[in-house]
């Protein structure tokens, strides 16, 4: 598909588009609905992003199924597409055409239908909310999500992320997972999402290196998650404060074969019976009048210091 400059396309015309809607704000980690390109809409039923397409845009069964989510920056794009995953339609602002050149030529060789938009710098500014970009925004097809027996065998050493809703931390938690040898990353289901626009960036991609997978079906993820993670041989670290806790350089960590490293939320940390249920209760020594790290941070230290060796 040629490269559409949306130059003399009026308003009405981009926002009834939904290859160009999915890059509106609140449109990340969307589902399209139907075939008819009726509307886009949040994958946990936030607002619709955008009306009726001019012309209905038929999808097909795998985008109707599991949905898109945005690529912010080519380095995002370039390892998402070095995963494997199927981009969708590329948004970016005139100026950075010559500059993206390659990512262009990578999704059209990967899906020669979708379509390349640029814009205007206000166009782009009008849909997208940004003052400034750092260049492409690729909406690519949600990969499935691989079964937890298949993402953490032969690891050694795997987080899982207990309920953490700020997305800056999931992204730098994940990119420490990939720089520290974390072999995998267990979401719990109310976690956020790792593919969110904020995450992937933040992430710098890594959210398609490091292999992951939900964990739970239920919002009490713990009483089927731990024994699970038991059954698959790993012990279960809770990294909280808690007076029976012992301090990370404990030598019983390391010696262990399989460990999975639990993290909890800003604010809450862990929930009381996860830190009940699990092996060990870990704390990060720190000097007198600092109580905590941030969680991304901890999982910086927690991966280096328990990391397989």
């Amino acid at each position: 598909m040629p490269i559409i400059d949306l130059e003399n396309w009026d308003a009405a015309r981009i926002a009834a588009d939904p290859r160009i809607a999915v890059f509106a704000p609140n449109a990340d980690d969307i589902r399209l609905r139907d075939h008819a390109g009726e509307a886009l809409a949040d994958a946990r039923g936030s607002q619709t992003a955008a009306s009726c397409a001019a012309e209905p845009i038929a999808l097909d069964p795998e985008i109707a199924e599991r949905g898109l989510f945005v690529a912010e920056s080519s380095k995002v794009a370039h390892r998402a597409l070095d995963a494997g995953v199927r981009p969708w339609s590329l948004f970016m602002e005139r100026k950075w055409l010559d500059k993206s050149r390659d990512l262009v030529d990578r999704v059209l060789a990967a899906d020669v239908s979708a379509p390349v938009f640029v814009a205007t710098r206000e166009q782009f500014r009008r849909v997208t909310g940004y003052q400034v970009t750092r260049g492409a925004l690729v909406a690519m097809v949600r990969p499935p999500l691989p079964g937890l027996a298949e993402v953490v065998r032969g690891a050694r050493r795997i987080a899982v992320l207990e309920d953490i809703n700020n997305y800056t931390n999931i992204g730098a938690i994940f990119r420490s997972a990939a720089a520290l040898n974390i072999d995998a990353v267990l979401v719990t289901p109310s976690c956020h999402d790792p593919l969110f626009r904020r995450a992937a960036r933040v992430s710098m991609g890594t959210v398609f290196q490091v292999p992951w997978t939900r964990i739970g079906s239920v919002r009490n993820w713990v009483e089927e998650g731990v024994p699970l993670l038991h059954e698959l041989g790993f012990k279960t670290v809770a990294l909280a404060l808690s007076d029976d806790s012992v301090s990370i350089d404990d030598p019983r960590l390391v010696a262990e074969e399989r460990l999975a490293l639990v993290l909890g939320a800003e604010g809450d940390g862990l929930a009381a019976e996860t830190i009940a249920r699990c092996d060990y209760t870990v704390r990060i020594p720190m000097r007198a009048g600092v109580d905590s790290l941030n969680v991304a941070a901890a999982s910086a230290v927690a991966f280096w210091e328990l990391r397989a060796r």
